[in-house]
């Protein structure tokens, strides 16, 4: 499947609405289960984590800037995915299953605006932005960060201790990835900016924009869940 046919795929499952809110995972053979289906099958079939090559997630939001930043603003799961892919398993708070996800490739977010939303724009929209795993992870500097967090212990076993993973996420999120401004202070002025009409912002929300798609290199499109055809704003 190449980038279009699974986006094509997300709002399709959406549009039936057979996909789970919030964590899913997309497998090899086009099927999207949740995560809870997912660990059910992985008792009797451990192989099946072999299958997920996407992490799909569905939000319903009032907050624009959940619809025009969906990596930025669910940032966590970047972290998760890529120690899993690499061999890891979180046991603490984790939402991605019991077991390394070797051949996870994608990490496709779907968010769609609820009644609430402000702006008529954003009303009946269905946001799916996909992102390469491994195109992020090197942007973003986390080879480095997981290698100097865990040293020699590299590998050594798989599960990761709280620590390990907080101090990951730390060192991630205090780099100025993002026009200069750390993750969190993004993240900050993005829903200062179109949550709370703070216009005076918006030199510094398109830089921070320049800088999203440099680092994530998103796939996106936006449909209009009336018509279910893509839209352009």
């Amino acid at each position: 499947m190449d980038e279009y046919q699974i986006v094509e795929l997300v709002k399709d499952r959406y549009r039936a609405a057979s996909i789970k809110a919030y964590r899913n995972f997309l497998l090899n053979d086009t099927t999207i289960i949740s995560i809870e289906s997912y660990e059910r099958l992985y008792q009797h079939n451990p192989s099946i984590s072999k299958q997920v090559i996407g992490a799909v997630s569905y939000l319903t939001t009032s907050f624009v800037s959940n619809l025009e930043f969906p990596t930025l603003m669910d940032w966590y799961i970047i972290v998760f995915a890529y120690l899993y892919k690499k061999g890891y398993v979180i046991r603490v708070y984790s939402s991605l299953g019991p077991a390394p996800l070797p051949n996870l490739k994608y990490i496709i977010h779907s968010n769609a605006s609820d009644t609430d939303i402000t702006g008529h724009q954003f009303k009946d929209r269905l946001v799916i932005e996909l992102v390469d795993l491994d195109v992020v992870g090197n942007n973003i500097n986390l080879p480095d960060i997981v290698s100097s967090v865990l040293g020699p212990k590299l590998l050594s076993k798989n599960n990761m201790i709280r620590y390990e993973l907080d101090e990951i996420e730390n060192r991630m999120l205090r780099q100025k990835l993002f026009a200069d401004h750390t993750w969190k202070d993004a993240e900050d002025i993005v829903d200062r900016y179109f949550d709370r009409n703070e216009r005076e912002l918006s030199k510094e929300v398109f830089k921070i924009s320049v800088a999203y798609q440099q680092v994530f290199r998103p796939y996106r499109v936006v449909y209009d869940t009336k018509t279910w055809q893509p839209v352009l704003v």
